[in-house]
């Protein structure tokens, strides 16, 4: 690992809120278009965001786009808190890179690239294009045991998050999407969630895979002698990322710090970079200005992290897969609310009245 002091310093210093000019330009400008003012909803709301975002109205288009997906595995697999063996981790990334993956048919449709992050597979895996071999450990330790990682594997992590981030921004993409890959990872989403949201375990821990309700009952049991043994806590976010995260929520925090330094918008999928997401902005508050959620998981937890991170998620489909599948399904979204304030009309420019001021109006 790399000694780089003050890259997440540095980062974390660079995030600001939403311009205040911006908004209120892109405010005045929906309220303009020929349309009843706030008809769009939270299309609108989307769009102010962007504006703000770039410091500029309206804002430029958020495309192209890239999703990250990051992989590691985990730990308290050997608990038992999922049915499906580690090795599907491996396994699935190999799908990613083949194309054969739900979110590479979804990425396809909607025009994003899918970049694969090995920043913690127990495996060695081969060098194949669209591959990012980036790891960290083979997987984290078992967080009942001992922590999930040490501090300065969290930071490196981290800092792999913010590298690619900067990379892809670099590389012209002006839309990030969240993704991720690593049996278990609900667990310590939930872990993460319990810890900087204030909710309870039970609250906060769902089916993952598709679990049965004695493997749900000890899936909880196993997150709280967790927090139990390490005792973490929201005041230092990398110590509680380190005792019960994953080494690729790790690299999303870092992913997500480093769009919002950058000004970029980046979609948020599920649970997974909804524990990120919450461990981020207690390191940076700020760094909700770059993010949009793209869908609400059906993991209970991702509801108790939204709510806590102030976000609106965009589509409600039940969807709990990760890979970064509901942030793609809701890229055509976002992009549809930047480009309705870009291009549609005024009404003063269209020559449209802009309200129906004779009696007997509907």
């Amino acid at each position: 690992m790399r000694d780089r002091p003050g890259l997440i310093h540095d980062t974390v210093a660079a995030i600001r809120p939403l311009d205040a000019s911006a908004v209120a330009a892109a405010v005045a400008r929906q309220d303009n278009l020929t349309k009843p003012r706030g008809s769009l909803g939270v299309l609108e709301d989307v769009s102010i965001q962007l504006a703000g975002l770039a410091g500029q109205c309206p804002p430029p288009l958020p495309e192209p786009a890239a999703v990250a997906v990051f992989a590691a595995d985990h730990g308290v697999h050997a608990q038992g808190v999922t049915p499906w063996p580690q090795e599907v981790t491996a396994q699935m990334v190999a799908n990613f890179l083949s194309g054969g993956a739900v979110i590479n048919a979804i990425a396809r449709q909607v025009g994003a690239e899918v970049v694969v992050v090995d920043v913690g597979v127990d495996a060695e895996l081969d060098a194949v294009p669209g591959l990012l071999p980036r790891k960290i450990r083979r997987g984290t330790r078992d967080m009942t045991v001992e922590a999930a990682m040490t501090r300065a594997e969290t930071v490196a992590a981290i800092e792999v998050g913010i590298d690619l981030a900067r990379d892809l921004v670099v590389a012209g993409n002006r839309c990030l999407l969240s993704g991720d890959m690593g049996i278990a990872n609900t667990t310590a989403s939930a872990a993460l969630i319990a810890v900087f949201t204030g909710a309870s375990v039970a609250q906060v821990t769902g089916r993952g895979t598709g679990i049965d309700d004695a493997m749900l009952a000890h899936k909880v049991e196993v997150i709280e002698a967790a927090l139990h043994r390490h005792r973490p806590t929201a005041a230092d976010p990398v110590g509680a990322l380190a005792a019960v995260g994953g080494l690729e929520h790790a690299a999303l925090v870092g992913f997500l710090l480093g769009a919002a330094a950058l000004r970029t918008p980046v979609i948020l999928d599920g649970v997974i970079a909804a524990a990120a997401a919450v461990v981020a902005t207690a390191l940076a508050p700020e760094s909700t200005a770059a993010m949009i959620a793209g869908h609400r998981s059906s993991e209970p937890g991702a509801t108790h992290a939204l709510a806590h991170l102030g976000l609106r998620p965009l589509v409600d489909l039940d969807l709990r897969l990760g890979e970064g599948s509901g942030a793609a399904l809701s890229l055509g979204l976002v992009q549809s609310a930047a480009r309705i304030l870009r291009e549609v009309a005024t009404f003063d420019s269209a020559g449209v009245t802009d309200k129906i001021t004779h009696s007997g109006g509907a």
